[in-house]
């Protein structure tokens, strides 16, 4: 029968497991990521990951720690580029507050709008 606190550190071990596969996979990630190491260099890293993994994982975050850091804000920053590019795109083109303007004097003079909603739509366009 069980107890208490075999299932308990039972828990412990199976959450440093999947914190140290969670820093593996960074690890790999940012290898892959790194465009100025060579491919030599990766492989080596690879292999010593897999021969002697918590050692290498320590000796890499010490080592390049800075960079694998620098790069994943540098990717995080690309998505959210690439992100706001697509929202963009979907929308539509945008016009710039005088376009705004213009559409709005447009439909004044066709008498489809008041000068109170013209007003209103010119102040609208110059608070964006």
């Amino acid at each position: 029968m069980n107890s208490f606190s075999q299932w308990f550190w039972l828990l412990i071990w199976w959450f440093l497991f999947v914190v140290y596969l969670m820093i593996l996979f960074q690890i790999i990630g940012d290898l892959f990521r790194d465009h100025k190491l060579s491919g030599w260099w990766k492989a080596v890293w690879i292999i010593f990951l897999v021969v002697a993994p918590f050692l290498t994982a320590l000796i890499y975050l010490i080592a390049r720690g800075r960079g694998m850091a620098e790069r994943q804000v540098k990717a995080v920053a690309d998505a959210q580029a690439s992100t706001d590019a697509y929202v963009r795109s979907v929308a539509g083109t945008s016009k710039s507050p005088a376009d705004h303007i213009a559409d709005a004097k447009a439909l004044l003079d066709s008498g489809a709008i008041s000068q109170a909603e013209y007003d209103q739509l010119k102040a609208k366009a110059l608070a964006a």
